[in-house]
């Protein structure tokens, strides 16, 4: 039915062992009491580059057939460090379109990896003409943020290591930006763990797959607005479907809510984990979901650990 499988995240799991981290899982009594129920966080706020998108660019990377003119992207931030390390590792250039607000703490880390950056306006037509020109002048390779099948399995070994390490669970939840996390999520879990049920998690500002699920239709995301900046973006044709026909729901948080997830991970586990990955944890927290019957445990995603010092929440 899809363009990937089971096997194709199996098989990314087993060419990437060793290169990237088998991230942590955290759990507290305190937070499960929040919750009414055991909660497992899988912290991809860990990862290399401070987020789960090293995954997908590293597997991606690997599969190309020809990557010697270097590799390509647009991004705002965590795939945009992925695939900077990633290409620095395999020894080749790498091109990365940001906008110009993205975050200085993403910036930061995308030169640190040798990386060279090009900035353009923050819309996507505007990354996608600047990736356009970067790809004729250096006829480097493309990589997508999400729509991309090799990016999709490397995200969905995030879950299949936290179903081997912690399974069976009730049920798994993972934000949702592109999609690309969330349809790897899905395609590992249901696999896996067959029984579990599967939710997405989405700031209220930027809710294009919530009001697409309870649709039915695609529905493009327009003008969102939320400090979540992972979770801007649209889905994408391959990561709409499989998010269609596997989430049970999609649970909306408002940004207040997203700042009191990210207070409780620094105080309860002294982690600094980024908007777009304390969502996950928000929406757990959400009176109507702590409500629902039948899931005695979940474990969720905290998908990154960028952000900038001076918008955190908390004292450090």
């Amino acid at each position: 039915m899809y363009a990937i499988g089971f096997s194709d995240v199996r098989e990314a799991a087993e060419r990437l062992d060793g290169v990237v981290k088998r991230t942590p899982v955290a759990n507290s009594p305190r937070l499960d009491e929040m919750a009414g129920r055991r909660v497992l966080l899988k912290c991809e706020n860990l990862q290399h580059v401070g987020a789960f998108k090293f995954r997908g660019a590293s597997n991606a990377l690997e599969l190309l057939e020809d990557a010697s003119n270097g590799v390509c992207t647009h991004s705002s931030g965590n795939h945009a460090q992925a695939v900077a390390l990633a290409a620095k590792l395999h020894g080749v250039p790498a091109y990365i379109v940001m906008p110009r607000n993205a975050p200085k703490v993403k910036v930061r880390g995308v030169e640190g990896h040798g990386a060279e950056i090009t900035f353009c306006e923050p819309t996507i037509e505007a990354r996608t003409s600047a990736a356009d020109s970067v790809i004729r002048r250096t006829g480097a390779s493309f990589i997508h943020p999400f729509d991309n099948d090799s990016v999709i399995a490397g995200q969905g070994t995030a879950a299949l290591e936290l179903l081997q390490d912690h399974g069976p669970l009730d049920a798994v939840m993972a934000p949702i930006g592109g999609g690309g996390l969330m349809s790897g999520t899905c395609i590992a879990t249901r696999e896996s763990a067959p029984h579990a049920r599967l939710f997405g998690a989405e700031p209220e500002g930027a809710d294009d797959a919530a009001r697409s699920l309870a649709s039915g239709e695609f529905v493009q995301q327009t003008a969102p607005e939320t400090i979540c900046d992972g979770l801007l973006t649209s889905m994408g044709t391959k990561t709409w479907p499989i998010i269609r026909d596997h989430l049970e729901g999609i649970v909306t948080v408002s940004d207040s809510e997203v700042l009191e997830a990210m207070t409780i991970l620094h105080d309860e586990f002294d982690m600094v984990v980024e908007p777009s990955g304390a969502v996950t944890l928000a929406a757990i927290l959400k009176k109507e979901f702590v409500q629902l019957e039948g899931i005695g445990s979940i474990g969720i995603i905290l998908s990154g650990g960028n952000v900038d010092v001076d918008k955190l929440p908390f004292e450090t």
